[in-house]
Parts: structure tokens; sequence; C-alpha cells
């Protein structure tokens, strides 16, 4: 009866903890992410109250985060073509492809992958990004029939980006995560739009 009410191993102390950091470090992740494009609207000459109202916080939140921008430090610029050949804008638009691939295959290959990206358990690395190019490959060729042609192209247009070298991200433009988060969404909007 004793073993009953001893103490955990390190190894199972780890696993039960492991789900839950994934989530806190997901968490914090999310609100550097947050912060960061929140000094991109302000870039944009939006108004703390408008920022509040898009972001659903509250002003003095929003206000809070404005105050950390240290005095003179430039803010973050942001071109909104598609047509950006730097990693983390060609991985946002990979990202929006994918999901898009999931939503519409039952059986895509790159379900899971989507997932663990939403959650933060998957990160962006030369070799995660080649790990969803190979299983977007195969949902394209599997799914050819089910899926818009416009897929294809798109994949085809970021493959090559990608495959050719990209070229930096313009000087004092926005962080990695916040070119590849605002690439991922005009991504997903031109995809539902036109297909």
């Amino acid at each position: 009866m004793a073993d009953r009410y001893g103490s955990l191993t390190e190894e199972e102390a780890a696993r039960m903890l492991a789900g839950m950091n994934e989530v806190i470090r997901a968490g914090e992740e999310m609100r550097r992410l947050r912060t960061e494009m929140i000094k991109l609207f302000a870039g944009f000459g939006w108004t703390q109250d408008k920022i509040a109202r898009i972001t659903d916080m509250s002003q003095p939140a929003v206000s809070k985060q404005m105050t950390r921008l240290t005095a003179g430090e430039p803010l973050p610029r942001l071109g909104l073509a598609l047509d950006q050949h730097d990693v983390p804008w060609l991985e946002g638009r990979l990202w929006a492809l994918a999901e898009e691939v999931a939503d519409s295959l039952d059986t895509a290959h790159c379900t899971r992958f989507v997932g663990a990206l939403a959650r933060g358990r998957k990160h962006f690395t030369p070799e995660t990004t080649e790990e969803l190019r190979r299983l977007l490959e195969e949902d394209l060729g599997q799914g050819a029939a089910e899926l818009p042609a416009l897929f294809r192209s798109t994949y085809d247009e970021i493959s090559r980006g990608l495959d050719v070298g990209s070229t930096p991200a313009p000087a004092g433009s926005a962080p990695a995560s916040v070119r590849r988060t605002v690439a991922r969404q005009l991504q997903r909007d031109r995809l539902r739009g036109e297909a």
C-alpha cells in the first residue's frame, strides 16, 4: 500500500507537465505576437481606440502596450502585397495554403501539422518548412480533382520562392512572426475569394 502514495518519478512528472508547458509557451508567444501587431497597427496610424476595438482589448491595456515603445523607436513597416520573397512571408503563405487544403480534403496529410502549428507545438524552421511542403505536395497530388487549380499554382509560386532563395525583409520591417501572421491571413483571404 505504501507504494500507492509514493512520489512520482521525474519522467512521469515531466510527461504530466509537458502538455501544460506547451500551452504556456504558446500563450507567451501569442502575447508577444499581439504586442508586435499592436506596434504594426500603430505604424498604420490607427488610434488606440481603434486598436483596442479590433484586438478586443481595453483602451488602457492598449495604452500600456504603447507606452512600452521606446521614445524614437521606429514603428515596424509592412507591405501588404502577397508577392514578397522573404522566408517568414513565404512560410505564412504556405501555412495558409495548408490550412485551406486541410479544410478542403477529409484525408489531407497536412491536417495534423496545421493543427500543431496553430497550437504552437510546431514552429517554422527550415526542417519543418520542408516537412510541410512535402505534405502539401502529397495532398495536392492526391486531391488534385477535388481542389481548385489555384491551390496548385499558389503552391508552385511559394515553392519557387523558397527554392530560389529568399530576399531579406526590408530594413525596419515588422518582425518575422508578424510578417508570417499577416501573410497567412492575406493568403487565406485571397484563396477564399478566388477559389
